[in-house]
């Protein structure tokens, strides 16, 4: 048995901006698979109407045959499902999203999986102590089809001297 406060403590952070490497894939893992409570209660927070979200007998009538995942919640979860790996703790904001696509739909019950590629970074010309990470997510669903793909920029903390 060790002493009180002698044990190793480890607390889980994002990634400092000096070890975020260029064309690095992070894998994140667990999945997250997607509810129709899921869907309908983001849907409604969110005051999005579209009936091809909430409307099961509207969607059954289009080229789908069901209800779509709203692509909101899609985006929202891939950004999510990268948190705890990358930028948990350790960034400052987001700054913005270039590109955003949903080449295929979710489902309810699909399994949402996302992975992360470093695609550029530089250090803060305003900010010391900053760095400008841009990241590309790309979520899969459980046949391994590409649902969303984002590309966003992050501004993140330097480790601390």
């Amino acid at each position: 048995m060790t002493d009180a406060g002698t044990e190793k403590r480890i607390v889980q952070r994002g990634l400092w901006f000096e070890e975020f490497e260029l064309g690095a894939v992070y894998e994140h893992r667990p999945g997250r698979t997607i509810t129709e409570a899921d869907n309908v209660l983001f849907t409604t927070q969110t005051m999005n109407t579209q009936a091809l979200h909430l409307d099961a007998a509207y969607a059954e009538g289009t080229s789908f045959g069901e209800r779509l995942v709203n692509s909101m919640f899609t985006l929202s979860t891939m950004i999510g499902l990268s948190v705890a790996q990358l930028t948990q703790g350790t960034i400052v904001a987001n700054l913005g999203f270039s590109e955003v696509s949903f080449p295929k739909p979710l489902f309810h019950g699909d399994t949402l999986y996302v992975e992360t590629k470093i695609v550029d970074k530089r250090e803060s010309k305003s900010r010391p102590g900053e760095g400008i990470v841009t990241l590309e997510h790309t979520g899969r669903n459980q046949h391994g089809d590409v649902v969303g793909v984002a590309v966003r920029k992050t501004l993140v903390q330097k480790r601390p001297a």
